[in-house]
């Protein structure tokens, strides 16, 4: 890495001071540099020697003419003993790096360890946390290289105790949670998760935090380069098996309750209770029948302590409801993931971790009365869209990844992209690519999906897609119809209207077709409904209950991130030449097209140029990221025109390229007002120019050509102004008040702060989200029939099928000669379940 962030290593110590010292040493050892690492040493209250042996250490670290190898080290004394998720808590509070990361004081890191792990944080933005590869002391076996979790509850390291020369270890990915002997954690996202939950003490804190930073919308990354050496369990050599079996059980049934979503917690979490009993009776031999009223046994003299765990346990989980429940309320609202996309991170959730007779005959009995090892039941969803997926995104693209991410927290969803896959963010759903027209490919997913929602000319292009009879939800935003009378005006007549016409027939077969439509507007939604009435579409059975017909059409306007965009990048001041730090810089958000009127606004900004010279106009984007769509005439015609005006590079500046959707907030913040300028016609009354929601998001006063649904937005909000279409003169005028006018400007900006909130992507497709909610409820009726459609039934409960990576577990059970596992795992996959 050639920039390294400040590293701060939290070591709990508790009663181990010489393992301690071991692993500072180690730390010394580490090729990573000293001025970018930071120690942090918390004693939990040893009450030993160790303060005497850490403290010298601590204080010659301070001293700058001591040479060590690493950074600072910092010593806490906690006056009492907090557990490892309080001692580590207490060590990120002391802590300066913009990465902590977490050893425990009988490891030693390999000298790469930090290098390895912290190239894996930085690899993509979505890394929240790197679990590293953990081998025992001699690195001759496993200790963690990878993570799963049961359905009730109990985490586990599948290879743990494997030969540590197997090559599945060594395979890099998404984990469900790390180890707390090892893991590095972005600063930021362990401060926003409240890091380790201080109630579990010891034990699964480190599985808790990981779920909630999965559910949070984060990657927690297995990095086997990562390396670290165990002794393990240290700590508990001297404590009772009963107690450390005490805490794993309660705090597994913590886990589940604040992390479980609502509908598999009601039938997983009484299942684990019993499960949990199950364990210890089959554990000490206890036998349950001795009192039963029917038997004379003689009372019992003693009980093992580890019979008692699961009553304990429990006693002490009720007690811990009142907090936990809060924690569940907080984890549930902000989750970003479904339960069925947590599910394939579980691993082997239905591994029963014994093979016990009593024990698996307990887990055969729950397994019959609670459906807890199927998938979680979900409503599956295709979103289609004809755009790229990638860094660079334009509206159709940014509405479909919105819409995969709003979904992606209650459904199964996977977004598909019929031009092209490139590195896209897409935590809790997965993306794919199919050709146009590539039927054999597209047809599984047809056959997969509950519901499919698509965009654009997906439905002209899929056989399948023409004869499903899945809920289809269309989203018409875009009246690509009326959009041809402009972007094809160049072309000759009869290309014209041929253009014209194929969009007019596609748009007619999609309101036929379709089940559900989103539009971007009342407007859009009046014109719609005529169309859908002429169609046959509104009619007796439609319009019986929903008079308003909402469950016909929905206006889901385009929306704005729901969080506040930050500069953290020059981009143009002072970068593009040209355009200086001082300069009144307007930005055109957006591509150009032909139904714009860029011209109009080169020569306003030409004759403002003369009464303020800095005055500036950049625009963001010319070629489009869809390789389908080609730079269209206006671009080349705005070009010659600027430079005949002189204007060309001194004031008009032309991105010949498109802006990342990741570091568009740059462009944004290093202007002063964003502008949008269009002719007056039928395309203009009917549009829903997206690029204004950027405007809005940053909170820059705009200036907008009359006519269209935002134009009459900023006139009645008092968010800029909005001039006449071709009017060069009203539109310098105008430009240079919203440049200028400081009073009116924070007018302006207040009033956009304001109305915005109603834009953001949480509230606009609330609609979506309902309707998609909807489908399958007995509630919920069904659909006004389709020409050449068959009616639809409400959706049943989704079925246990076999998942992809049951076959490679069924394997390692093989390797493993888990035989009796293998028949009872196939057993219950091809027996039907009573719902």
């Amino acid at each position: 890495m050639t920039n390294h962030p400040l590293v701060s290593v939290v070591l709990v110590n508790y009663k181990g001071v010489d393992d301690t010292l071991v692993a500072i040493e180690g730390l010394r050892g580490l090729d990573w540099p000293k001025d970018a690492l930071e120690i942090v040493v918390v004693d939990n209250a040893s009450g030993d020697d160790s303060l005497e042996k850490l403290r010298p250490i601590a204080d010659s670290s301070a001293d700058s003419s001591t040479d060590l190898s690493t950074g600072s080290i910092t010593l806490v004394e906690s006056a009492e003993n907090l557990g490892f998720a309080g001692g580590c808590n207490l060590g990120v509070k002391n802590a300066q790096g913009d990465v902590v990361a977490f050893l425990n004081n009988d490891a030693k890191p390999d000298p790469g360890w930090l290098t390895h792990g912290v190239e894996a944080l930085y690899r993509t933005p979505q890394v929240g946390a790197v679990a590293s590869r953990v081998l025992d002391w001699e690195g001759n076996t496993i200790d963690y290289a990878g993570a799963g979790l049961t359905w009730y509850g109990m985490g586990y390291r599948p290879l743990s105790g494997h030969p540590a020369s197997r090559k599945k270890e060594a395979t890099a990915g998404p984990v469900l949670f790390g180890t707390g002997s090892a893991m590095l954690v972005r600063k930021d996202v362990f401060d926003a998760l409240g890091g380790f939950d201080e109630d579990f003490f010891m034990f699964f804190e480190d599985v808790d935090f990981g779920w909630r930073l999965n559910l949070a919308g984060w990657v927690y990354q297995y990095e086997p380069e990562s390396l670290v050496f165990h002794k393990h369990h240290q700590s508990m050599t001297n404590i009772g098996s009963h107690k450390e079996e005490f805490l794993l059980e309660r705090n597994a049934l913590a886990c589940l309750y604040k992390n479980l979503g609502e509908e598999k917690l009601r039938t997983v979490l009484p299942a684990a209770m019993m499960m949990s009993a199950r364990r210890a009776v089959t554990r000490t031999g206890v036998d349950t029948t001795s009192f039963d009223i029917r038997r004379s046994d003689p009372e019992p003299e003693a009980v093992d302590p580890l019979a008692l765990v699961p009553l304990f346990a429990t006693d002490q989980f009720l007690e811990m409801l009142p907090a936990l429940k809060a924690k569940r309320q907080q984890i549930q609202a902000s989750r970003v993931v479904s339960d069925n996309w947590m599910w394939k991170l579980f691993g082997e959730p239905e591994a029963p971790m014994s093979t016990e007779p009593g024990y698996l005959r307990g887990y055969d009995h729950l397994q019959a009365a609670f459906d807890v090892v199927s998938d979680p039941p979900t409503t599956s969803v295709l979103i289609i869209t004809g755009d790229p997926l990638g860094q660079k995104l334009s509206g159709p693209g940014i509405r479909a990844w919105q819409m995969a991410r709003a979904l992606a927290p209650s459904h199964e969803v996977t977004l598909m992209t019929l031009t092209e896959l490139g590195d896209v963010e897409h935590t809790g759903f997965d993306v794919v690519h199919v050709t146009p027209g590539d039927n054999k490919a597209f047809s599984p997913w047809e056959a997969w999906a509950d519901v499919i929602i698509f965009q654009g000319h997906a439905l002209d292009l899929f056989d399948a897609l023409q004869r499903s009879t899945k809920r289809l939800i269309v989203d018409i935003y875009d009246p690509m119809h009326i959009e041809q009378l402009e972007q094809a005006r160049h072309l000759p007549e009869d290309q014209w209207s041929a253009h014209v016409a194929d969009a007019t027939q596609s748009i007619t077969d999609q309101l036929r077709r379709g089940d559900y439509f989103l539009c971007a507007s009342e407007r859009q939604r009046h014109f719609y409904l005529g169309q859908l009435t002429t169609l046959g579409r509104v009619n007796p059975q439609s319009y019986r209950d929903d008079p308003h017909l909402e469950r016909l059409i929905g206006v889901v306007p385009f929306g704005i991130p729901d969080d506040e965009p930050t500069h953290d990048a020059d981009v143009l001041r002072g970068v593009v030449p040209g355009i200086e730090s001082d300069d009144l810089v307007l930005i055109w958000s957006g591509g150009l097209y032909n139904w714009f009127d860029p011209q109009t606004l080169i020569r306003a900004v030409a004759e403002l140029a003369h009464r303020q010279p800095r005055v500036t106009l950049f625009f963001q984007g010319t070629k489009h990221p869809h390789p389908g769509v080609p730079e269209m005439p206006i671009v080349e015609e705005s070009r010659t025109l600027a430079k005949q005006l002189g204007v060309l590079d001194s004031h008009v500046f032309f991105n010949d390229s498109w802006v990342d959707y990741t570091t568009r907030h740059n462009y944004l913040l290093e202007s002063d007002a964003g502008v949008s300028t269009h002719r007056a016609h039928l395309e203009t009354t009917f549009s829903f120019r997206t690029r204004v929601l950027d405007y809005l998001w940053a909170k820059r006063p705009m200036v907008l050509t009359e006519g269209d649904h935002f134009a009459e937005l900023v006139q009645r909000e008092q968010l800029g102004i909005v001039v006449p279409a071709d009017d060069a003169t009203a539109l310098a005028d105008a430009l240079e008040k919203v440049l200028t006018d400081e009073a009116f400007r924070k007018k302006a900006i207040k009033n956009i702060t304001r109305v915005r909130e109603s834009y953001r992507w949480h509230r606009v497709l609330e609609p979506l989200l309902g309707y998609v909610a909807g489908v399958g409820h007995p509630d919920e009726p069904a659909p006004a029939p389709r020409e050449g459609t068959m009616r639809f039934s409400p959706l049943r409960p989704r079925k246990t099928r076999f998942r992809a990576g049951d076959i490679g577990r069924g394997l390692q059970r093989l390797t493993r000669g888990e035989f009796r596992l293998i028949l009872r795992a196939i057993k219950r996959r091809i027996v039907p379940r009573s719902r």
